[in-house]
């Protein structure tokens, strides 16, 4: 098993509708293979900063999942209208 993180800062004022899209990709993620569960957290002194923490079977489910056209589709969303800057990932353990 391993563990992502996934940081991301989000613009001014779409905190609602990033929390919101987040509830999708959960709906997705849950009927992905190697996914185990996911949660999202919010920065109490940065309110646009967020963590997802994942847990998937392995990293090649994981990098399955990013590869997917499912992933590509929020990414595209996530960056043309709700991220500040770059999503950055870090993966822990396995």
């Amino acid at each position: 098993m391993i563990t992502v993180g996934m940081n991301y800062e989000v613009r001014e004022g779409k905190g609602p509708v990033f929390e919101e899209g987040f509830r999708g990709v959960l709906v997705v993620m849950a009927g992905t293979t190697g996914h185990i569960k996911s949660r999202l957290f919010k920065d109490i002194d940065s309110p646009g900063s967020y963590l997802i923490h994942s847990e998937w079977q392995s990293k090649e489910a994981f990098a399955a999942f990013i590869r997917s056209k499912e992933f590509a589709e929020v990414t595209r969303w996530g960056s043309e209208e709700i991220l500040a800057g770059r999503p950055s990932h870090k993966v822990y353990g396995e």
